[in-house]
């Protein structure tokens, strides 16, 4: 069935046809006969042929550094919540914190014209800043804050002060174990509210006992191992995501030591993991499937060109958890 036959067995025009499925004005009495029509013979317009005429392909690229998250499921969550109403299809990319990857796939999203891309970077090089601003396609980034974009990211650092202040009251000696510093949000900003509210509370963190991780259990629990080492002396272990700290758990009930008695554990994203985990985590709760749902909002408005050239930040609120792995 072509839009030819519709038009010849509604008794109109092609080009009327052509107006009514690209919601062009026909008359209410044209408009019936050929609604008619469709249902009766159950024509689909040809779906490359109205993006071709609309210049939209109604694809959105996302790109993560991880798949084996659960804030990132749960901000693609949030994505793919708006994404589907407005009958957009979501693009998935996964580069395995591979910095090249991203580059790589953002050049491919643009190259490929889809309609927009979101952007949970962890790094910003000098390359990145170069191409996304060579790039026409618009681009939103989640969980990080780059000058001139649109950006929905966290309240890291207050997250992690409050956090800070609440331990203070019941620590002596703190480890840390906390991500590398070229990841802004992670490993700069929840490092700074720690220190600087544990100082405050009157509890120095002695620089080596800050230890550096990967995003994983398995990192987590060979770092505390380390930490113990060094530092048997610990009585407080501050992570600086869920997943290490359920890590940091698993080394410290093979190693027969109390949680939170001897040694109090704490993470950050609120996961499945720390409420399911013994004993449950003390954590930090972000909104990372309203985050999500922003980021989309925000490029389908500058995809649509109500808010072309607005620049938009929204940092999310956060809550302190607390649970039975500390002692307060």
């Amino acid at each position: 069935m072509t839009i030819n036959e519709i038009a010849k067995m509604a008794g109109v025009s092609r080009a009327t046809v052509s107006r009514y499925l690209n919601d062009g004005y026909v008359s209410k009495e044209k408009s019936e006969r050929i609604k008619q029509v469709i249902d009766e013979t159950g024509y689909t317009p040809s779906v490359s042929a109205k993006l071709l005429r609309s210049h939209r392909t109604n694809l959105i690229g996302v790109i993560i550094p991880k798949i084996s998250s659960d804030s990132i499921s749960r901000m693609i969550s949030g994505i793919s919540e708006i994404l589907s109403k407005e009958d957009m299809q979501l693009m998935l990319a996964c580069t395995q914190n591979d910095e090249n990857e991203e580059l790589k796939y953002l050049k491919t999203f643009n190259d490929n014209h889809v309609d927009g891309i979101i952007l949970l970077g962890t790094i910003f090089t000098a390359a990145h800043k170069k191409l996304l601003k060579e790039m026409p396609t618009p681009v939103v980034i989640l969980s990080q804050k780059l000058e001139g974009y649109s950006c929905i990211y966290s309240d890291d650092y207050h997250a992690a002060y409050s956090l800070g202040s609440h331990l203070a009251k019941t620590s002596k000696k703190v480890g840390m174990l906390m991500v590398s510093e070229r990841d802004i949000a992670v490993g700069v900003n929840r490092r700074n509210g720690l220190l600087d509210s544990l100082k405050k509370g009157g509890v120095k963190v002695d620089p080596s006992c800050i230890r550096t991780t990967g995003f994983t259990m398995k990192s987590g629990y060979e770092q505390t191992e380390i930490l113990l080492k060094e530092h048997p002396e610990i009585d407080t272990l501050i992570c600086a995501t869920d997943t290490i700290a359920s890590g940091a758990i698993k080394c410290l009930h093979d190693k027969k030591i109390s949680i939170p008695k001897q040694i109090q554990v704490t993470g950050f994203g609120d996961s499945s993991v720390s409420s399911a985990i013994s004993p449950a985590l003390t954590t930090v709760r972000f909104y990372y499937e309203e985050a999500g749902r922003e980021a989309a909002s925000i490029l389908l408005k500058r995809i649509d060109g109500k808010e072309k050239s607005v620049i938009k930040e929204m940092q999310l609120a956060y809550d302190t958890v607390i649970r039975e792995s500390t002692r307060v």
